[in-house]
């Protein structure tokens, strides 16, 4: 059954982004699927996702987003071994 659409955003402290940060870039370093978990939902990343980053401006504020897609596919089974980011 496929998942509903979604978009989430949550806000985290300086401390837990660097976390999240240092893990993300130690699973995408070594080439490796990771789950990360975004307000309480665990997400599974593969391997193949691609990364970008974004950078949007409007009248009164910037931001930047660090972005990874993937298409959803077979092969995506989640795996407890997976270190959740």
């Amino acid at each position: 059954m496929p998942k509903e659409s979604k978009d989430v955003e949550r806000f985290y402290s300086t401390p837990d982004v660097v976390a999240k940060l240092r893990r993300l870039a130690d699973a995408l370093e070594s080439d490796q699927p990771f789950r990360i978990q975004v307000a309480g939902e665990r997400i599974h990343v593969p391997v193949r996702a691609a990364f970008s980053i974004e950078h949007e401006r409007g009248d009164s504020e910037e931001e930047v987003e660090f972005q990874l897609k993937w298409e959803i596919g077979e092969g995506d089974d989640e795996s407890d071994d997976e270190p959740v980011v």
